[in-house]
């Protein structure tokens, strides 16, 4: 047998096998005196089927099966040892009119290879990197909200802005009678919200769907309509209110904190506020360290153009799946998987050139810090080492597991040494202006 690799560009090559009779017929004769011991053919005992006739039947399948397997042995062989970094896996150039027979086949296999680039991190860039506080009109909120849901609720006889009421949505022909609990703020409808200031237990309110809420698809979860019905959905509905409520707020006294936060452990509205603002800024960092990943990604993928070897990976991509794809369909799934595989490429040469590792004892570790994030939303607020390393030695035994927080493992790696090599300008901003700057809302 003997096997070379031709370049044909930086990203393209072809390996060439050439394997003899040689490679494979001591492994089809002693197939083929096996298959004439067992073989049942008609006009033949068993055993006794000449071997002209057993070569008749199975040689040619049998010197496929066997060629294809030495084949695929040396191929890997070869690539792993010329360390061939590949996209994608080898295609057959030509798959038909062997010669089976002959002396010599000769098998040619198109590869695609690794582009070769360099990433540089500290070049001048407009990534933002967000510092999210939670400002003194949030906390405030945020306390009347505690006020709410602590407070005591008292019937009504008359609807005002902020009262909680109770009813059905009904349009006897479109067959919607849609038990609901609302409050006037979930309508964009102002005019709606005014239909109902003043109403009484019995009254029934008409309002009108189109421009109702700032989603059509809130219908879906208030009038019990299905997803094809509300978009355009320009109907009237009856509300019928049989219950109008409000909160009258929950004193804040120690009771309260004790009952928020644990016995003792807060005594005044300001640490009150000050344990709000630092459990929102947590969540809030998460949130900022997610955009500021997303920034990142995308400066690096203008930042850094390389070409791919995009002709074979659209053929390779034809091959892949259950069934083939056509040339059409596979340039689809290139052209919506291309920035993947280009970021892969990034980050991937971004972890070998700063010598990003996973150890075990990282894993544990993380491991550990996500259960016991677990345990105390269930109360278990001081679980003991032993519960924590049993957990973490059940988890880490699950490979899709260990898979899974291998990436999350990664992901943070990735992103301290972000933080420390982008020389991003950072900007502080309220949730609210948060929200605005990356969604426009």
């Amino acid at each position: 047998m003997n096997i070379t690799k031709t370049n044909i560009d930086a990203l393209n090559a072809v390996i060439t096998i050439e394997l003899s009779k040689n490679d494979y017929s001591k492994d089809v004769e002693a197939i083929l005196i096996n298959y004439r011991k067992t073989a049942n053919i008609a006009g033949f005992r068993k055993g006794e089927v000449p071997m002209s006739i057993i070569k008749k039947q199975y040689g040619k399948s049998i010197i496929q099966e066997q060629a294809n397997k030495v084949i695929q042995e040396k191929l890997t062989r070869f690539i792993s040892a010329e360390k061939l970094d590949m996209l994608g896996q080898p295609i057959l150039r030509t798959e038909e009119d062997f010669d089976w027979n002959a002396e010599t086949i000769t098998f040619e296999y198109e590869i695609g290879l690794v582009p070769q680039f360099e990433v540089y991190l500290e070049i001048p860039n407009d990534v933002t990197m967000y510092k999210i506080i939670a400002d003194e009109k949030m906390l405030n909120e945020q306390v009347q909200r505690i006020q709410k849901q602590f407070g005591k609720m008292i019937a009504k006889n008359e609807v005002e802005e902020n009262d909680d009421i109770r009813g059905v949505f009904i349009n006897e022909e479109k067959g919607i009678n849609a038990p609901a609990q609302i409050t006037l703020d979930i309508f964009k409808d102002k005019a709606a919200v005014k239909k109902f200031i003043g109403k009484k237990v019995g009254d029934v309110v008409t309002v009108g769907t189109k421009g109702l809420f700032d989603d059509d698809h809130k219908l879906m979860d208030y009038l019990q309509v299905g997803h094809d019905d509300v978009h355009d959905l320009d109907i009237n509905v009856d509300f019928k209110i049989e219950e109008i409520t409000t909160s009258e707020p929950a004193e804040l006294n120690q009771e309260l904190f004790d009952k928020l936060f644990g016995e003792g452990n807060v005594s005044s509205l300001e640490e009150v506020k000050a344990k709000i603002k630092e459990d929102a800024e947590k969540q809030f960092s998460q949130q900022a360290d997610q955009q500021f990943l997303n920034d990142v990604s995308a400066f690096l993928l203008e930042a850094n153009p390389f070409e791919l070897p995009a002709t074979f990976l659209k053929k390779w991509i034809q091959t892949i799946g259950e069934k083939p794809l056509t040339a059409e369909q596979a340039e689809v799934e290139y052209a919506r998987s291309e920035n993947g595989l280009r970021y892969q490429l990034i980050e991937g040469k971004i972890m070998a050139d700063n010598n990003l590792q996973i150890s075990f004892e990282d894993l544990k570790a993380y491991a550990s810090e996500v259960i016991k994030k677990q345990m105390a939303q269930f109360g278990q607020m001081n679980p003991t080492a032993e519960d924590v390393e049993g957990i973490v030695a059940r988890v880490l035994s699950n490979q899709e597991e260990v898979k899974r927080l291998s990436e999350q493992v990664m992901s943070e790696k990735m992103l301290g040494l972000f933080k420390d090599k982008i020389k991003a300008k950072t900007k502080e901003v309220t949730y609210q202006d948060f929200v605005k700057e990356m969604y426009g809302e």
